[in-house]
């Protein structure tokens, strides 16, 4: 199953209520998740533009969609931003594709110009 990066910012709101009353969010989600065919694979509190992150391994990219819109819709979310993650093998048979797609880059003439 594919394996996908969650990365959101809770609104000044959120972050209030949860100092406040602390609780383990990633407990809080984890049935959505589960119920979708995904699984948390990892999750953290973070420092920096994100307050947390989360790595899920989910069925599809429709799923992975589906938690994504569930998070931000839930309106304690400044931002939140869903990326796929590839394993390394997923990365080098990438790598392998673009060479041979014949893609010419818009530098490639400027070197040959030269």
């Amino acid at each position: 199953m594919p394996f996908y990066l969650h990365q959101v910012s809770y609104n000044p709101e959120a972050l209030a209520r949860l100092i406040a009353n602390p609780q383990d969010r990633f407990e809080v989600i984890r049935a959505p998740i589960e119920k979708l065919g995904g699984k948390v694979k990892d999750a953290y509190f973070a420092f920096g533009p994100f307050d947390a992150v989360l790595i899920t391994e989910m069925p599809d990219s429709v799923s992975a969609a589906a938690i994504s819109l569930a998070f931000a819709a839930g309106g304690a979310l400044r931002s939140c931003q869903t990326t796929t993650l590839l394993t390394t093998a997923e990365a080098l048979d990438a790598m392998r594709k673009a060479g041979t797609c014949g893609y010419k880059s818009p530098l490639a003439s400027s070197a040959a110009a030269r």
